[in-house]
């Protein structure tokens, strides 16, 4: 398959690249890590309303620009390079996503305007306390109480959960499948408890559902009927997560190389050692394989193909084997300075880390390649 960006979405990644190199610099990402916040306000709103890439994917009748999971890699990518510390992946595709598969065109109108020009945050929550374990394991639980439903349970790992105002969640119901349910954060019932995660530039968050009473409009769809929705938004995440990745992993190349070309050791550059040449040309061949999947990835969910949980499969095993070697190396090259806290190398690693085990690790996606295949050869 031949891939080239046109000349709108080069200007695309362009406008990202630029604008967060300048609102999200190393020195501004620890400024908001030593403020406890775990959100950066001022990025929020400048990437999310002023340049309205919140709203990439959503239809254009609804506040979006109506573009694709395409558009979408290039800004992931540019995020996941500068770990933004704001929930632009969680609104923009997990939340977005939720609410075009599952959402009636009522509930597409009152939902996705809010988040396409970024005054409403989001949160997706479905994950047991345990973390995951596979599609079908989800933490709350949608059951009819009295006259209507009433969601209880609890949802761990819920990135961004603290700064959210909108909440979707993933509940099993008693009598069987999935519903998906659009929820305000502040509604009576439901608490937020933030964690200590070993990535701390992507805060999560434990929610417990006491009782919450659910109303009819919450319930995106029919209950019961959004196992299809469900497993579509899980196949977007993974995805264009991939990208994020991929963008992550980047920068480790991008810093190290600039590293090696500066440091001198022997009275050389380290650059010039064939060991370190050898090491930085594997990270680029890592590099550009998982860039290859997340954009295929990316392609398969803009043209909505056949072969799109394959490829969201695909992609994600590769680029979270990728990152975490992409930012292993990057500490190793960097020597002694790689491993102090004040250098950046360790939250690039931990963000590898922690971002590999979310909607599965590379093991468990290629375990559901390893079924794909056996379906089609049956």
């Amino acid at each position: 398959m031949e891939f080239a960006f046109n000349d709108d979405q080069l200007a695309i990644r362009e406008t990202a690249e630029t604008y967060l190199a300048e609102a999200a610099g190393l020195e501004r990402l620890r400024a908001v890590i030593h403020s406890g916040t775990g959100f950066d306000a001022d990025l929020w709103n400048g990437l999310a309303g002023e340049m309205g890439f919140a709203g990439l994917m959503v239809p254009e009748a609804h506040g979006g620009a109506g573009l694709s999971a395409v558009e979408m890699t290039l800004v992931l990518e540019q995020t996941g390079a500068r770990l933004a510390m704001i929930p632009f992946f969680e609104t923009a595709v997990l939340a977005v996503q939720a609410v075009l598969a599952a959402g009636s065109a009522a509930q597409q109108a009152k939902l996705l305007p809010g988040l396409a020009d970024g005054s409403q945050k989001a949160a997706f929550a479905f994950a047991p306390l345990t973390g995951w374990a596979g599609a079908e394991r989800l933490g709350p639980r949608l059951n009819r109480g009295g006259s209507g439903w009433l969601l209880q349970g609890e949802a761990g790992f819920v990135t961004f959960a603290h700064v959210a105002d909108l909440l979707i969640i993933a509940a099993q119901t008693a009598a069987g499948g999935i519903s998906l349910l659009s929820l305000p954060a502040s509604t009576p019932g439901i608490s937020i408890a933030r964690q200590n995660p070993l990535d701390v530039t992507r805060p999560y968050a434990n929610i417990r559902f006491a009782d919450v009473a659910v109303p009819d409009e919450a319930i995106l769809g029919a209950p019961g009927r959004a196992d299809l929705a469900y497993r579509r938004v899980l196949a977007c995440a993974c995805g264009l997560l991939a990208a994020e990745q991929t963008g992550g992993a980047a920068f480790c190349l991008s810093s190290t190389v600039d590293y090696a070309k500066q440091r001198v050791q022997f009275g050389r550059l380290i650059g010039s050692f064939q060991a370190v040449k050898h090491e930085l040309a594997t990270m680029m061949l890592q590099l550009e394989a998982a860039r290859s999947a997340a954009y295929y990835a990316a392609t398969a969910i803009a043209e909505e193909s056949p072969e799109l949980q394959e490829a969201a499969h695909v992609a994600r095993a590769w680029c979270s084997e990728a990152y975490k070697y992409c930012a292993a190396e990057a500490i190793q090259l960097h020597g002694g300075i790689g491993f102090t806290w004040e250098h950046q190398a360790h939250l690039y690693f931990k963000r590898a880390r922690a971002t590999a085990s979310w909607f599965g690790d590379a093991v468990e996606h290629r375990e559901a390649i390893a079924g794909l295949i056996f379906q089609e050869n049956a």
